[in-house]
């Protein structure tokens, strides 16, 4: 028959009182140094320019061997607090033809919107449906897509200032693969 040292029994009590101690206070420790969950991404409230060129464009190449001549007005690029990066682009064919488009690109989840079509007389006409798209190298996103690349998006980020965004989309380096 053995018997139990009382200071042993003491000491082991002890060492267990402290270790469940340290299980309860140690959940409400580490819940109060875990960083907070980012709050969801909330897209800013835009509207179209008021005033913006056909004319005083910056100019950039996305396809050799297209007809179109596009460009965006630098005065209409921005870089906006939800991280989006909204311009009117302007694409001209050789025979005339204008369309006008507001839209943004979201580097971070790399999608594009188109908020507003110029109707070529005096207004926007925008449309409620508005809806993100993923951009692709084929279909109706792949100019957004071509852009994004070519200096709209560093990564997952917009490229710097609306400068240097002009700068590198004037570069020529939006070219994808066919």
């Amino acid at each position: 028959m053995s018997t139990l040292h009382l200071p042993r029994a003491r000491r082991f009590a002890s060492a267990l009182l402290g270790v469940a101690s340290a299980l309860l206070v140690a959940p409400t420790a580490f819940a109060l140094n875990q960083p907070e969950e980012p709050a969801p991404w909330q897209e800013s409230q835009v509207a179209p320019p008021t005033n913006f060129s056909t004319e005083a464009i910056t100019p950039f190449v996305l396809d050799a061997q297209s007809s179109m001549r596009l460009g965006i007005d630098p005065k209409t690029l921005t870089i906006d607090p939800d991280g989006v990066v909204r311009y009117v682009l302007v694409a001209k064919s050789s025979q005339g033809a204008l369309n006008v488009l507001y839209e943004g690109i979201r580097c971070a989840s790399a999608e594009v919107k188109v908020y507003a079509r110029w109707d070529n007389a005096s207004s926007w006409n925008t449309s409620g449906k508005a809806e993100w798209e993923p951009l692709a190298f084929r279909g109706a996103t792949r100019r957004a897509m071509q852009m994004a690349r070519g200096g709209v998006c560093e990564g997952k980020v917009p490229n710097g200032t609306p400068a240097r965004i002009l700068r590198a989309l004037q570069s020529g380096n939006t070219e994808l693969p066919r």
